[in-house]
């Protein structure tokens, strides 16, 4: 038997992408009705740490419809917060060669 356990992970809210739950952002509805960020028992909604999804979840309200429940304004100040640590885009990246 093999001693190394495999990695858990979780689907992003955002492009449905399968990553390990360490390197996500995690969004949890508690039972009292408040929100939580990344501990807490309850029904969780996790967010890749990528410019594109973070903006994608901040812009379509994917976090609030995972986790069923109404606009709730600490969810898209930590997204925009998220937003400013991740590094921007590098735009030769996006950038394609024609083809010829």
């Amino acid at each position: 038997m093999s001693t190394t356990s495999k990695p858990v992970v979780r689907r992003c809210v955002s492009c449905a992408r399968l990553k390990d739950r360490t390197r996500m952002l995690r969004f949890v509805r508690l039972a009292s009705g408040g929100l939580g960020l990344g501990q807490g028992f309850g029904r969780s909604a996790y967010v890749c740490r990528s410019r594109p999804c973070l903006q994608d979840a901040r812009r379509r309200k994917r976090v609030r419809k995972s986790l069923r429940i109404p606009d709730h304004p600490a969810i898209d100040a930590t997204l925009a917060d998220e937003l400013d640590k991740v590094e921007p885009d590098n735009p030769e990246l996006g950038q394609r060669s024609p083809v010829v």
